[in-house]
């Protein structure tokens, strides 16, 4: 069986830890040939490179930069892509037939690729839907609402759900807002496929000592915040966050990502020097995931202003270190639902900064609080966000 999957993540290190990478080795393990087409952005100097390694095939296509730059090129680069991508797969993989195009959000703009191959290959399509665009841009005011640009992007969107033959979505609110916003689409090719992981065992807390290097107090309280840096976050109310967190009794906040808003933060921390605030702006993955080994909580932060519901994927790596997590987002992600389900952790709504600083203080200060929501995250991740049990959803449809 041959599957190709289109995704703007970065596949380098197929080796290396993540939903996507866990997702095609998952798959390649039941034997499955994978075909992985992702981009290699203009800024790394990098050119169109195929590399092979058993039954997985990485096609690592030169496309223009879309992350981390401003949002007009970032838009003519996810407009040049489809045919980026397209010329790549027809000339490395020109005598391959496959049996289920798999495609990732974003971008939204893959349709003519997907119709492609379901026209010439007779393909399954599955769409995994991670990004709700361009509504989301609407909720944190990059687009207008209606605009010309607007509707550009809403009927590519429409064309992707109606030639994919199933969409994935990540949680139940996901289902229903993707239904309810386009009643074209029928209610059987709408499923649940979560975030997962390849879930490992992890050691008990060692020695905080480690965290000398990085001028932590090792009898502090350590929230850690991994991951983009950008206006999804809501970095206004982060910035709210950094200034307050001394009143957060024993606390001590770390920040390790990159993202558009990356030199916004570290200016404000430069000019306004806060107590026991931290900022990297890049950890080797193994070095990353020590810290997550010595963290005590693990924090998610999403603009206030969102109406569709996002599900950040960083809560399946809090949930594997058996971390509590501390969530400041909008009202209509169903991760509130999820942590009280799971009782893994508390909520605030983004913005509400004494609600925040009031849950903080409550996990600083609670050890035997931190460590029952911590075992709980970790049951629930393993019941739900397994990737064997989430690639099931998928090849069930073969």
């Amino acid at each position: 069986m041959n599957i190709l999957f289109l995704t703007l993540a970065n596949m380098e290190n197929i080796s290396e830890r993540g939903i996507y990478t866990d997702l095609v080795r998952e798959l390649a393990r039941r034997g499955t040939n994978v075909y992985v087409i992702f981009p290699r952005e203009r800024r790394r100097g990098l050119f169109t490179e195929l590399k092979a390694s058993e039954n997985i095939k990485l096609l690592k296509v030169r496309t223009g930069n879309i992350t981390q730059t401003n949002f007009i090129e970032k838009g003519i680069s996810t407009l040049t892509i489809e045919n980026q991508f397209l010329n790549a797969i027809k000339k490395y993989f020109p005598d391959v037939r496959f049996d289920l195009v798999m495609y990732s959000t974003p971008p939204i703009t893959f349709e003519r690729i997907v119709s492609y191959f379901k026209k010439n290959h007779q393909s399954k399509t599955y769409l995994i839907l991670k990004d709700i665009f361009p509504q989301n841009a609407v909720d944190i005011g990059i687009l207008k609402d209606r605009s010309f640009i607007w509707k550009y992007f809403r009927n590519k969107e429409k064309k992707l759900y109606k030639v994919s033959d199933m969409i994935g979505c990540m949680s139940k609110r996901n289902v229903e807002y993707v239904l309810d916003n386009n009643t074209f689409i029928p209610s059987n090719r709408v499923e649940i496929f979560p975030n997962s992981i390849e879930i490992y065992e992890v050691k008990p807390k060692q020695s905080k000592d480690f965290l000398a290097r990085y001028h932590i107090p090792k009898d502090s309280t350590l929230f850690v915040y991994g991951g983009n840096l950008g206006k999804p976050q809501g970095i206004t109310f982060l910035l709210d966050v950094i200034d307050h967190f001394y009143k957060v009794k024993n606390g001590y906040l770390l920040i390790v990502g990159s993202g558009t808003e990356y030199e916004t933060i570290k200016n404000h921390i430069e000019f306004s020097s806060p107590k026991n605030v931290s900022l990297f702006k890049f950890l080797p993955k193994n070095e990353y995931d020590l810290l997550l080994e010595m963290a005590d909580v693990g924090l998610i932060f999403l603009d206030k202003r969102f109406t569709i519901p996002n599900f950040p994927s960083r809560l399946t790596a809090y949930m594997e270190f058996s971390l509590p997590i501390l969530a400041a987002t909008d009202k209509y992600t169903d991760l509130r639902d999820i942590l009280l389900e799971s009782d893994s952790g508390l909520w605030s709504e983004s913005g509400d900064l004494e609600h925040f600083i009031e849950n903080a203080t409550k996990l600083s200060t609670n050890k035997v609080l931190r460590e029952q929501m911590g075992a709980k995250g970790r049951k629930f991740l393993e019941e739900n966000y397994d990737i064997r049990k989430t690639v099931s959803i998928i090849t069930k449809h073969l």
